[in-house]
């Protein structure tokens, strides 16, 4: 059977049986969801891909062991696992993460291209990147919830086991993050008209 068909479940369990086969379709479903909600926190690609390499150690290390609770969701324990190894090397590193995109990494490549004027192209790319650069001056709780839901694609109960918040909490951060976003974009506009 072709392994795309396959349920997480499924892939976990042919792993643990020892077929590496699983875990690699596991990973390419994955990789661009964890590493971009990593990147997105970290803004750093060497460390991005560092965690993210992290996050998988600890994945495998816990299905050799026999340890996943298959009660679980399988992507969102891993976005856990790489939320936790962020916030561990920001705690080492005393500093807060930052959120913009490198000149070399555009994170809103990964919501796929399509056919474009040169012009749309242009101003999309522009957008993109005004919005980057608002996200960075949201407070950092706002900041990770939107992450978490836009970029990582995580429901509010998911974010909220994540971030140890209750569901609500998470809605009202996410509601003042988009706000705040809303504000500060016609705050952007009136500034450029006057």
């Amino acid at each position: 059977m072709d392994l795309q068909l396959k349920s997480d479940q499924d892939l976990i369990h042919l792993y643990v049986a020892g077929d590496e086969a699983g875990l690699v379709e596991l990973i390419r479903r994955y990789q661009t969801k964890i590493y971009t909600s990593i990147y997105l926190l970290v803004k750093d690609e060497a460390l991005a891909e560092d965690i993210f390499q992290d996050t998988f150690i600890k994945v495998i290390n816990t299905l050799k062991a026999k340890k996943y609770n298959e009660e679980g969701k399988f992507l969102p324990w891993v976005s856990r696992i790489a939320h936790n190894l962020v916030i561990d090397h920001f705690r080492r590193e005393k500093r807060t993460p930052l959120v913009s995109g490198g000149d070399d990494f555009d994170i809103f490549e990964v919501l796929g291209n399509y056919d474009e004027s040169a012009e749309d192209k242009l101003v999309r790319e522009q957008t993109h990147k005004d919005l980057k650069a608002l996200i960075h001056l949201l407070p950092e709780e706002q900041k990770e919830v939107l992450i978490m839901r836009h970029y990582g694609d995580l429901s509010f109960k998911e974010i909220a086991d994540i971030t140890e918040v209750s569901i609500n909490t998470a809605l009202g951060r996410m509601r003042y993050a988009l706000n705040n976003l809303r504000k500060m974009m016609q705050n952007k506009e009136l500034s450029l008209k006057n």
